[in-house]
């Protein structure tokens, strides 16, 4: 099998000649090999997969801002800057309306080879309270054609791009607990759920309703899979009853439209979830990525395999942040070995780490972890 299909058969929930072996790769990790500005999630991806021979899966943003917060439309004027700020960058984006302006800020390290596509976290939220939320809600704009063509020219490049080598994941919109998180703090959003309960469900449902119609556009794409971010609302901050009642309806909403699309979800956790294994059975997902042993989750993938069965293909738990960047090679090879075989057996599993490779993990590792898991993947 070429990894295109070794990837596709596993998401049909197929059994492949053996188990695909995919590292989590963003600019963290390509920024540092190929040391260059503007990284590609894409380009540079399938050249490092060219040159270590893995089965791909992209992860490029699509639209790494959404829409609306890219540009002015009627009733909705947008200005955006980026400043270095103590060795920050610092984004500031403000949107004025006809009621009033609303202003989100944004901070991340300072690094000039993964600007494009770096983790920003929110410093001030676009936000704060309900007539805020009024205002983006009545002025919030529509996509225009350019929009959705983006998506779906996105796909196309991806499609030829990757060729054999592997499927494309783009992270969407979001998920819709992750993307009003961006816009709304979530300390809040965890109170208004059991005090406000109007409130809540009226920017939950609208959030829910953008990303599925972002989802709906994804459908029509060429791209394989679609990625839905999953970690804010995890075991740590909430257990599955609070769950299943007050995120997982919204998350369905849009979750349906891939479904009835024909297109495999991706779901990323990359922390605690073992408390919410009950709800992500019914969440209608596709995979499960990423299983994390503690500290940085609460799961292990034996634990995880033997609950899930073949209700859901679960994606990585090799120790990135410390064993794959200060074990030595001989020792990385043997613990992918090892893991690989509690991985494969049942199927419904896509060798990988516990989340995307980082800055410093040195390349005689991450060919010991290919070497490894690749000796004990075949059926």
């Amino acid at each position: 099998m070429t990894s295109r299909e070794r990837l596709l058969c596993v998401l049909s929930g197929g059994t492949p000649d053996m188990v695909p072996v995919s590292p989590f790769i963003q600019e963290e990790y390509l920024s540092y090999y190929y040391n260059k500005e503007n990284t590609s999630r894409l380009y540079d991806a399938v050249a490092l997969r060219k040159e270590l021979d893995f089965d791909l899966v992209t992860r490029q943003y699509v639209n790494e801002i959404p829409y609306f917060l890219q540009r002015s439309f009627p009733n909705w004027e947008v200005d955006s800057r980026l400043d270095i700020i103590n060795g920050n960058y610092i984004r500031t984006i403000s949107v004025k309306t006809p009621e009033k302006t609303l202003t989100h800020k944004e901070g991340a390290p300072c690094i000039d080879k993964m600007l494009s596509g770096i983790h920003f976290s929110t410093m001030e939220y676009l936000i704060k309270d309900s007539d805020d939320f009024e205002a983006f809600k009545k002025y919030c704009p529509k996509r225009e054609k350019q929009d959705a063509e983006h998506i779906l020219e996105s796909g196309r490049e991806a499609e030829k791009e990757i060729g054999d080598l592997g499927i494309s994941c783009p992270w969407a919109m979001g998920g819709v607990y992750n993307l009003a998180s961006t816009y709304i703090n979530v300390q809040d959003m965890m109170v208004d759920a059991l005090t406000d309960e109007d409130y809540y469900s009226d920017y939950m449902g609208f959030f829910a309703d953008l990303v599925a119609s972002d989802h709906e556009i994804f459908v029509e794409s060429a791209f394989d899979c679609v990625g839905m971010q999953g970690n804010i609302a995890n075991g740590g901050m909430m257990g599955s009853d609070y769950f299943e009642e007050h995120v997982l309806p919204y998350e369905r909403r849009a979750i349906d439209v891939l479904r009835a699309g024909g297109k495999p979800i991706i779901y990323h956790n990359c922390g605690k979830a073992k408390s919410l294994y009950p709800a992500y059975k019914k969440l209608g997902i596709t995979v499960w990525e990423t299983i994390s042993e503690s500290p940085q989750g609460d799961n292990t993938l034996a634990e995880a395999k033997a609950y899930f069965g073949d209700e859901l293909i679960l994606f990585g738990n090799f120790d990135q942040v410390h064993f794959l960047k200060e074990a030595t090679p001989q020792e990385v090879e043997k613990r992918a070995y090892d893991l690989m075989l509690t991985g494969k057996e049942g199927g419904h599993y896509i060798f990988a780490c516990s989340d995307y490779l980082e800055i410093g993990t040195p390349l005689e590792n991450v060919k010991a972890l290919l070497r490894g898991a690749r000796s004990a993947s075949r059926y």
